[in-house]
């Protein structure tokens, strides 16, 4: 057999509410006088109208716990509540807060480095590589590829340092005359 819950009396509309304590007083009396003025000051250090309202709710919450404290020490009570804002504001960057991603508008539209002009370039440093002969494409491969030197070169190759040299000098002025000669108007040398 179920049992209704026992009715609670109606509210008695002249009756009083109860009467505030002393720290919900202090309470009403710190949001009165420094909301504002914590606001406009998170809001100046944040440039964001949302986190300084937690950063002064957050503030506000702490005043409210340390309410004693507050109202017997010597210094200002402004003071007190602008430095635990200012420190807040400090923790809330220093905090895992700001180094992960956070969803927005303004990270929907992620633009990415088109990568089509190093794809072709690839492949057209790749034809002209294979334009040349294989002697005068190794010596090019060891000394721009792979970082060696022409004497390194040579001695990997097995041939004298001059015939490196050399190839290495007749392999670039034909890179860059086929590079000129694709690069004028309708295949005509320049």
């Amino acid at each position: 057999m179920k049992t209704s819950p026992p009715c609670l009396p109606p509210a008695d509309p002249s009756a009083t509410p109860p009467p505030e304590t002393p720290r919900e007083h202090h309470l009403g009396t710190l949001v009165r006088e420094h909301e504002k003025a914590l606001l406009a000051y998170t809001e100046k250090l944040l440039n964001d109208h949302h986190l300084a309202e937690d950063i002064v709710q957050e503030t506000l919450v702490r005043a409210w716990h340390h309410a004693d404290r507050l109202y017997d020490s010597e210094g200002s009570v402004r003071g007190w509540l602008l430095t635990v804002a200012r420190n807040l504001v400090i923790d809330r960057s220093r905090g895992g807060f700001h180094r992960y991603e956070v969803i927005g508008s303004d990270t929907l539209d992620v633009v990415q480095r088109d990568h089509a002009d190093a794809v072709a370039a690839a492949v057209t440093v790749t034809e002209m590589l294979d334009s040349l002969s294989t002697e005068h494409r190794e010596v090019l491969v060891h000394t721009y590829l792979w970082g060696r030197t022409v004497r390194e070169t040579a001695e990997v190759l097995g041939i004298p340092v001059g015939t490196a040299k050399s190839r290495q000098h007749y392999a670039l002025n034909y890179l860059r005359k086929s590079e000129r000669y694709e690069r004028s108007p309708a295949g005509v040398r320049a």
